[in-house]
C-alpha cells in the first residue's frame, strides 16, 4: 500500500479520508447511544439534546474559526476563500465544543457536568478521522516535518517525514485504555474525565505542533499551541488542584 492511499472502485476515485470522516461521527454517536444507555444519566433528555446542540453548534463554529486562523497570510481570492472556509481542525471543534455546551448549559439552567459520556465516543471517533488523516498522507496538513530518525515515512513526496497522525493514533488508543482505567480505579467527581481528557490531548497536541512544517507563529507558537496555552489557562485551577494533590 502507498501514501497516499486513494483506491479506485468500479472506476469511481474513493476518498479515503472522506468516508472516514463520515465514519467517524456515525460511530462515535452510536457509541456514544451505547454508553449513555448502560449509564445513569442525571441529565433529562430535553436537556441533554439542548446540550448536544450546542456542543454541536460550538464545534462547528469552533473548528472553522481555528482552521481559517491556522492560514492567516494566504493571498485573498474567491478560490482560497472556499478553500479556507472548508478547512476544519478537530482542536478548534473541541474547545469550540466545549464554549457551546457551556453556554446552553447556562440557557437552561443545568448545572450538572455533561462531559464524561462524550469522552470515548470522541476519541473513538478522533481515532477514526486520523487513519483517515494518515492515509491521506501530504493532501493533508496532518503530516511532520522532514526526519533523518527510523520513524521517518514517505507520505507521498519521496521525503521521509515523521508521521505525526501515526504518533498520535498511538497516543489516542493509550488515552482510552488509561482513562478508562483511571475511570474504573479512582474516585472521580463528576465532569473529571472529560477536564482530564482534555488536559491530555491538548499537552499531546502542543507538544507534536513541534514537529510539523507550521509557518505562521506568535510569540513563536502556532495557532494550535496558542488554543492549547487557552486550554490550560481554562483548566487551571482543575490543573493546580491535581499537580497540589499529585505534591
Amino acid at each position: 500500500m502507498t501514501i497516499p492511499f486513494e483506491p479506485t472502485l468500479l472506476g469511481y476515485h474513493i476518498n479515503s479520508h472522506l468516508i472516514l470522516e463520515y465514519l467517524a461521527f456515525f460511530v462515535a454517536f452510536r457509541y456514544y447511544l451505547f454508553l449513555r444507555k448502560q449509564s445513569y444519566d442525571t441529565i433529562s433528555g430535553s436537556n441533554r439534546l439542548s446540550i448536544i446542540l450546542g456542543a454541536a453548534i460550538g464545534a462547528l463554529l469552533g473548528s472553522r474559526l481555528i482552521g481559517l486562523l491556522e492560514n492567516p497570510l494566504v493571498a485573498w481570492s474567491q478560490e482560497n476563500l472556499i478553500t479556507l472556509l472548508n478547512t476544519k481542525t478537530i482542536m478548534g471543534g473541541l474547545f469550540g465544543g466545549l464554549l457551546g455546551v457551556e453556554l446552553a448549559k447556562k440557557r437552561i439552567g443545568e448545572t450538572e457536568s455533561s462531559g464524561d459520556l462524550f469522552v470515548f465516543p470522541i476519541i473513538l471517533g478522533i481515532f477514526i478521522g486520523r487513519m483517515g488523516c494518515f492515509l491521506s498522507g501530504i493532501n493533508e496538513f496532518t503530516y511532520g516535518k522532514e526526519t533523518t530518525s527510523v520513524l521517518g515515512m514517505d507520505l507521498g513526496d519521496g521525503l521521509l517525514r515523521h508521521p505525526t497522525a501515526l504518533y498520535e493514533l498511538v497516543f489516542l488508543v493509550v488515552l482510552f485504555f488509561s482513562l478508562k482505567r483511571l475511570q474504573s480505579t479512582s474516585t472521580l467527581n463528576n465532569g473529571e474525565v472529560f477536564k482530564w481528557f482534555m488536559v491530555l490531548y491538548f499537552t499531546f497536541r502542543f507538544c507534536i505542533e513541534f514537529l510539523k512544517p507550521n509557518v505562521f507563529y506568535i510569540i513563536g507558537l502556532s495557532t494550535i499551541q496558542i488554543l492549547c496555552v487557552i486550554c490550560w489557562l481554562y483548566y487551571s485551577r482543575f490543573i493546580l488542584q491535581k499537580l497540589n494533590y499529585a505534591s
